[in-house]
């Protein structure tokens, strides 16, 4: 129970890598808030998976690339769990969709920006005020935010660059308070995402070509999440941790 006493909050909680993010933090003896937006039907199902190995967790309803419903989660959070937060855990993200440079219009742009790196600013600005020493802060970047991503993929992995520097920023700014801030940029991994916007034979080829010769899992990357959300990685901070099998080395 390395997270016993530990109150976070899991953006995107509520599905896939986020829902096994939560469980294991759960697990791990966080109290948990499970943000979703429109994955209600997960969001119940990753508390019902909490509340069966006796965790306590709530599940937050929010957009965290609006102000407001940032706000929201984090008033619900300190309602039910008390003032201070230990981790936060920005997983809330995704890429829309594949579209080549020419295809684009300004509003997706700013859609998959909003998404993937307005959601990490905002709620790690909300947070931070409520974190003492020693508490954590995760994000997640991607292995297209190292390598520039697959075809069509270019505004997805800018916006996961930006959050690798991000980061690295926020480590820089926020270690004299005593609090880290980490990033796992994860690589192939059995997910919701790579069923809706990869081809079975790319994700096959991949695989293969893989040192390990398979995808990863959401609960291999959940625990170097509950690692680095741990004291057992008290002097790690700034970085950006590959989880892909060998397919990607930094």
């Amino acid at each position: 129970m390395r997270l016993k006493g530990k109150v976070a909050i899991v953006s995107g909680g509520a599905r896939d890598i986020g829902q096994a993010v939560s469980v294991k933090l759960a697990k791990e003896g966080a109290r948990v808030v499970v943000n979703y937006f429109s994955s209600e039907q997960q969001a119940q199902e990753t508390l019902a998976a909490i509340s069966a190995i006796g965790g306590e967790a709530i599940a937050v309803k929010g957009d965290m690339s609006k102000g407001e419903d940032v706000a929201n989660v984090v008033s619900a959070a300190q309602k039910a769990f008390g003032n201070e937060i230990h981790i936060l855990v920005n997983v809330a993200g995704g890429m829309v969709a594949r579209k080549l440079i020419a295809d684009m219009d300004e509003n997706f742009w700013d859609h998959v920006m909003g998404l993937n790196v307005k959601s990490a600013f905002l709620l790690t600005r909300q947070v931070v005020p409520h974190m003492p020493a020693g508490s954590a802060v995760v994000n997640f970047s991607s292995q297209a935010g190292r390598d520039g991503g697959g075809f069509g993929a270019s505004a997805y992995a800018t916006a996961k660059g930006a959050v690798a520097t991000f980061t690295k920023a926020m480590a820089k700014e926020l270690g004299p308070k005593g609090i880290r801030v980490n990033a796992v940029d994860p690589g192939m991994i059995a997910t919701f995402f790579h069923d809706s916007f990869t081809k079975p034979e790319v994700r096959q080829n991949v695989a293969n070509s893989t040192p390990l010769r398979r995808e990863g899992k959401a609960g291999e990357v959940a625990d170097l999440v509950a690692y680095l959300a741990s004291d057992e990685a008290s002097f790690i901070t700034g970085a950006n941790i590959d989880i892909n099998g060998g397919t990607y080395f930094s």
